[in-house]
């Protein structure tokens, strides 16, 4: 028996995604939206480009981790339990070009997310090499939580503190989501995460912990993000800050919004795709490494078997 068969395995396998949160350097904890493979022997897999190495370096520096899957979008869920699970994660430094070690994940991916086949056909390889271009991180669980549907929690009340000025960091990105996902750290430093209703005050938000959630106060965020059923249309954005202990409970005073994907519109997607070339070639000439070929024909495969 593994610590994932506390949880109901059903729910897990069917949410697309889950909120997967590090610590970088400074030990500020970071939560971004990505799909996981919960694997039969216990483990959880998840997988990041060379482009969007960020996560991987944290794990390497700090293997202290945690998942939550929270968003139940796709997943035919009704009612979706969130489960919260906290662990420790490992990435080696092997760039994997082709699906090995991480077929069912890839499988998954190409079932559930139809649009990606299309970057494996010819005229799009030029541009998408990038993405096939993986790490694995592999998270061996150590504690797991199921939480309540948010939807069966009572509402919040109004703010206690008046009229919110429209300046205030992260306003726009959180009014376009009734929920986001606080992510901050326990007395050790973990990295803890909670589904929550961000509250608008004129300093900042208040938002909602859950009991098993025991958050410090120190630097903190709150996560945004949206997929439709098949993975597409994608947003997400990181508000930043520092979570403090009010009168009127937490409190997250936003500094700064990281928007990585910009609003997802055609001018985006193209800075995206010449960023991400960018930092691939960045990772790559770092460590003095030629870039991979990426195996095609294996993902093709997989992709028609999907």
């Amino acid at each position: 028996m593994t610590v994932l068969d506390t949880a109901p395995r059903r729910a897990l396998d069917a949410y697309r995604t889950c909120e997967f949160a590090t610590l970088g350097k400074s030990g500020a904890p970071a939560a971004w939206p990505t799909a996981a493979e919960c694997r039969e022997d216990g483990t959880i897999l998840l997988t990041t480009s060379l482009a969007f190495a960020q996560k991987a370096l944290n794990v390497r520096r700090d293997g202290r981790v945690a998942l939550l899957f929270s968003d139940p979008t796709g997943s035919g869920l009704d009612p979706a339990p969130q489960i919260f699970v906290r662990g420790r994660a490992r990435c080696p430094d092997l760039i994997m070009a082709g699906p090995q070690g991480a077929e069912e994940y890839w499988r998954r991916l190409f079932e559930r997310q139809p649009h990606s086949r299309a970057y494996l056909s010819r005229p799009m390889r030029p541009l998408m090499s990038w993405y096939y271009l993986r790490l694995l991180i592999t998270v061996e669980p150590e504690e797991v939580h199921v939480r309540p549907p948010l939807d069966a929690l009572p509402a919040p009340g109004p703010s206690p503190r008046g009229p919110v000025p429209s300046a205030l960091p992260g306003a726009a990105q959180l009014a376009s989501l009734p929920t986001a996902v606080l992510t901050g750290r326990d007395a050790s430093g973990a990295p803890v995460l909670a589904r929550t209703r961000p509250r608008p005050t004129p300093e900042g938000y208040l938002v909602e912990v859950p009991a098993d959630c025991p958050v410090e106060p120190g630097p903190a965020g709150l996560l945004v993000h949206r997929h439709d059923e098949h993975l597409d249309h994608m947003y997400n954005a990181l508000v930043r800050g520092v979570l403090c202990p009010t009168p009127d409970g937490w409190l997250l005073v936003p500094t700064t919004v990281i928007e990585p994907m910009g609003s997802g519109g055609p001018k985006d997607a193209l800075r995206v795709l010449r960023q991400a070339k960018r930092a691939t070639d960045r990772y790559l000439t770092r460590r003095g490494l030629e870039r991979p070929k990426v195996e095609w024909d294996r993902f093709r495969a997989l992709a028609e078997r999907s």
